[in-house]
């Protein structure tokens, strides 16, 4: 009995091309993407949707590298901290003086100022001085509403 489409094994029928005046990087590129097509066609068993479906995937990494993923990780590194999501929940009220953060998380000076600098670094919040104070208010009410989401996610799973 003959294996049905997408039984039995998979030979991958890509073969090697190479470009008119190929570079070592361009050759390595389209090893790897050879190597991909061919893993993905062994998982889905078709060749023609292997090879749509990688670039398909190519394409979206190239947009996506496009956009600078560097900066959101950034951010998201920024509010991992509990400590650090605790002094933003307190920046949704107003502006305030480091000491008066300083005093409602119960940390000393340094500490607060380094989770502030990162804060400030990722772009979540604004510094203000004011003679020798700092006051510190949210960035943008989207850092509001990135709290808010993160709410809604966890209760809904």
């Amino acid at each position: 009995m003959a294996p049905r489409p997408g039984e039995g094994p998979i030979i991958c029928l890509l073969q090697k091309v190479r470009p008119i005046s190929p570079s070592d990087e361009v050759c390595e590129e389209s090893k790897i993407k050879e190597d991909t097509i061919c893993s993905m066609a062994r998982l889905i068993g078709d060749q023609d949707k292997a090879q749509a479906r990688i670039r398909k995937l190519s394409s979206l990494m190239k947009m996506i590298e496009m956009e600078d993923p560097d900066g959101e990780v950034e951010v998201f590194k920024a509010v991992a901290d509990s400590c650090r999501l605790r002094i933003l929940k307190l920046l949704k009220e107003g502006e305030l003086c480091v000491c008066e953060i300083m005093a409602a998380l119960k940390k000393p000076q340094s500490s607060t100022s380094h989770h502030l600098s990162i804060l400030k670094e990722a772009g979540l919040v604004k510094e203000r001085r004011d003679g020798k104070w700092s006051y510190y208010r949210l960035a943008d009410g989207a850092v509001v509403e990135m709290i808010k989401q993160a709410r809604v996610l966890k209760k809904t799973h």
